[in-house]
């Protein structure tokens, strides 16, 4: 799993049942959208992350673009936390307590 992969699910991770629109995911990783939306997809393609469309009466009211939201699933949040957890083991850092596993929050 990739760095930036890491730093988008942690975001979500930070309220997994807050749906977040995608500039948003943008501005809270510190990525551009070419970097966070390909990685949102893909985790929306292995059913980690599920995404819905505003309704569009919100958009007109407030006079903007459409937005799409995105939230991570229940499994997606577990085998996030797992593969971030497994990606601090593998550099042999601190996982932090919100983490799975030996060192991290429960197993």
């Amino acid at each position: 799993m990739t760095m930036t992969t890491q730093a988008v699910l942690r975001v979500l991770l930070t309220d997994p049942d807050r749906a977040r629109y995608g500039l948003e995911l943008c501005d809270l990783a510190g990525m551009p959208s070419g970097t966070v939306y390909p990685i949102l997809a893909r985790l929306e393609q292995v059913g980690w992350v599920e995404s819905r469309w505003e309704d569009p009466e919100t958009h007109v009211d407030a006079k903007r673009p459409r937005r799409r939201y995105y939230r991570v699933t229940s499994d997606g949040a577990e085998r996030g936390r797992e593969a971030i957890a497994q990606a601090y083991r593998a550099r042999r850092q601190q996982v932090p307590a919100w983490l799975p596993g030996p060192a991290g929050g429960t197993p």
